[in-house]
């Protein structure tokens, strides 16, 4: 069932995006070459303890996932993209970083990811990640009212079929509310002018995820980590966006922080 949010909820709202945006901010500073994915994930708890939150991972256990997820980021690296579940591997120069983050606050959730290289970054992997990044800003971009999923979903594509990747539509963008995955699908490629039409109150998470070249995914034996079929790298960029009359507004916006 699709939900729509009155204006007083997405202020309400606002709490848990800006903790995603500020753990996220504070985790990609602390995130360097030799720093562990389980380091990573107890920084993460520990900060979800101090500010009173929820984790929306921890306990997760979906029909895709060998659940309960049992960690509360999600740490995907190189030719992971998405659901990494962290564990006891230390970041060399040059490596990925995904980060995906979500979080209840007041039972309200907001969900965002972010990607960047330790140490020294390959050009295609900055390539990849500015992508991702570019596609997202025309997500929210069409994000308005009077358009439709699809126009979401066609922005995305134009931008990355621009690039020449190929894109995954098994795993997109969601509704974000008072659980972590609601309706609607957003698929990261569609047909302009198709599906539900956007409506103030609506709010979703939109997250571009490519990989460099090709869009098939494996699962990893834990049962979570997805990464390319041919071994080639990914990135993740995820905002968590409310729509309104006035236009969008992202709420798990990290501009303010500094950082992208």
């Amino acid at each position: 069932m699709i939900e729509l949010r009155t204006p007083a909820e997405i202020e309400e709202m606002r709490a848990a995006g800006r903790f995603v945006a500020e753990t996220l901010a504070t985790l990609r500073e602390d995130t360097k070459v030799g720093t562990n994915l389980l380091s990573i994930d107890r920084r993460a708890h520990d900060l979800i303890r101090k500010a009173g939150a929820e984790s929306c991972y921890i306990d997760y256990a979906p029909s895709f996932g060998n659940g309960p997820f049992g960690k509360v980021i999600c740490t995907s690296i190189n030719d992971a993209v998405l659901h990494g579940l962290p564990h006891d591997y230390t970041l060399r120069d040059g490596d990925l970083v995904s980060l995906d983050f979500a979080v209840s606050v007041d039972g309200w959730v907001a969900d965002s990811a972010v990607s960047f290289v330790v140490g020294t970054a390959r050009d295609e992997d900055l390539r990849l990640i500015d992508t991702t990044q570019r596609a997202l800003a025309a997500a929210i971009e069409a994000a308005v009212v009077g358009h439709r999923i699809g126009d979401i979903s066609a922005s995305i594509a134009f931008v990355a079929h621009g690039e020449g990747y190929s894109i995954n539509t098994d795993f997109g963008g969601h509704g974000v509310g008072r659980t972590m995955h609601g309706d609607p699908h957003v698929a990261n490629d569609g047909r302009a002018g198709r599906g539900f039409p956007l409506r103030a109150g609506l709010v979703l998470a939109l997250e571009p995820w490519f990989l460099g070249s090709t869009d098939e995914l494996i699962t990893d034996p834990d049962g979570w980590t997805l990464r390319s079929a041919d071994g080639s790298r990914g990135a993740h960029s995820e905002h968590t966006v409310a729509i309104t009359e006035n236009g969008p507004i992202v709420l798990t916006d990290r501009s303010f922080l500094g950082v992208d």
